[in-house]
């Protein structure tokens, strides 16, 4: 398996341009649905109890343990239960959602049916922007096959198990990746967030027992199901099992969607996979986890691609899309344009994320244009903070990473832009290079 460590592993993406999507009997011919028939042969705990031992951990956010978040669910009180699928992207650059409803909508239909097996839901969604016509479409045909082969509905596959499934078409929002503001949505309310996304495995969709996974987790949990754990945790890292999909974009010779083992180093991606840097240029950053993720420099590029070494460095998985920036661009530049789109998409409830992003944005804009001022950068720094702090979603939490990883390893073209009125790449259009 060493061999393979810094190879594509396709899991999640293990039918997509294989399969036709249209067409159920591909998926079965291919093992598609042994995985729940495993399951439901199996108790509701032993499931959760082999999904626990292959480590999958949540494919969006800080990684949470999948399995522990089944336990609550299994064991919260109340009789109706629900599982959503969030397909919802806001991300331009994350191709993840799509990918995977549009190519191989049953490998992930097949693991929300395992996870409402195992926590006793018996109705689920699957919600997914309503530009994503072809995905929605693919979804439905696939949905309407499984109910025609008895693998929907009553009494699934001659077993006690009956489960309902509805797609909920949702507009492209950044913050819909935060649960909770994806369930208010879902009520018809406000679309904010709410305080605490752990309480909804015990309430949550109309005060009901909810489970929520990102699109990519769902089809992890069908392949471990149908291959079985110790086959999936020979994949990735002891902390960071498995795989991770990744959209590849920006200044590379080969972008696209990729799939490595969690660990697979920035270097073995950026170079070995993409490619590396067109024109001869050298790379200068990436950034990763998308609009809320952290700038990190070339100097990182031997840094394992997992939850716990990015957090460290000032980043996040996040939408999983990783940005290559070459030594042409003006990463001060960058950040600017990334915190106007952040800015746009807050939904304005916290006073944190509401004031604190318009006001990162207008410090960004001054010191571009060459009226940045010494206290600029620890005004930064104290409103990004407050971010961390005092924001309710996720999208708030992480709408500093850009600002503050930019100060922690670009500060000396940070300061140039500042002391000397000077953008070294000539890109801030009023700050000439020298």
């Amino acid at each position: 398996m060493e061999s393979e460590r810094f190879s594509q592993v396709r899991i999640a993406l293990r039918n997509c341009g294989r399969n036709e999507p249209e067409n159920i009997d591909h998926n079965i011919a291919g093992g598609g649905y042994d995985g729940l028939r495993k399951a439901l042969k199996m108790t509701p705990g032993e499931v959760i109890e082999e999904v626990g031992k292959s480590g999958l951990r949540e494919r969006s956010g800080n990684g949470f343990p999948v399995a522990g978040k089944w336990r609550l669910c299994l064991d919260a009180a109340g009789g109706e239960k629900h599982v959503i699928c969030n397909a919802a992207e806001g991300d331009p650059n994350s191709l993840i959602a799509r990918a995977l409803l549009g190519e191989d909508p049953c490998s992930v239909i097949e693991g929300l049916f395992i996870g409402a097996y195992a926590t006793g839901a018996t109705l689920g969604w699957i919600c997914i922007n309503a530009d994503y016509g072809l995905a929605i479409n693919r979804v439905r045909t696939a949905l309407n096959e499984m109910e025609g082969l008895g693998l929907l509905g009553n009494r699934i596959l001659d077993s006690k198990f009956s489960f309902h499934v509805e797609i909920r078409e949702t507009p492209a929002n950044l913050a819909c990746g935060d649960e909770t503001f994806l369930v208010n949505a879902m009520e018809g309310g406000k679309t904010l967030p709410f305080v605490c996304s752990s309480r909804l495995p015990i309430y949550g969709l109309g005060g009901k027992p909810t489970l929520v996974h990102h699109v990519e987790t769902w089809s992890h949990v069908s392949a471990i199901l149908q291959k079985g754990a110790d086959w999936y945790a020979n994949y990735g890292t002891e902390q960071c099992r498995g795989t991770k999909v990744f959209t590849l974009s920006g200044k590379v010779t080969r972008p696209g969607l990729i799939e490595v083992p969690m660990g697979t180093t920035l270097r073995q991606i950026v170079y070995d996979i993409g490619g590396g840097v067109p024109e001869g240029k050298d790379l200068k950053a990436v950034q990763i986890g998308g609009p809320t993720g952290g700038y990190l420099p070339a100097s990182f590029l031997d840094l394992p691609a997992d939850y716990e070494h990015l957090a460290d460095a000032g980043t996040l998985i996040g939408t999983g899309t990783i940005l290559a920036i070459d030594s042409d661009a003006c990463v001060i530049d960058h950040v600017k344009r990334v915190l106007s789109f952040i800015q746009g998409e807050s939904c304005g409830k916290c006073v944190f994320c509401r004031e604190g992003t318009m006001q990162m944005a207008e410090i960004l804009k001054d010191i571009a244009e060459g009226k940045g001022k010494t206290d600029d950068i620890e005004l930064l720094i104290e409103l990004g903070e407050g971010l961390k702090t005092g924001s309710q979603c996720d999208l708030g939490r992480a709408a500093a990473n850009p600002v503050l990883s930019m100060i922690r390893y670009f500060h000396e073209e940070l300061e140039a832009h500042i002391k000397e009125r000077r953008c070294q790449e000539g890109v801030c259009g009023l700050l000439a290079p020298r």
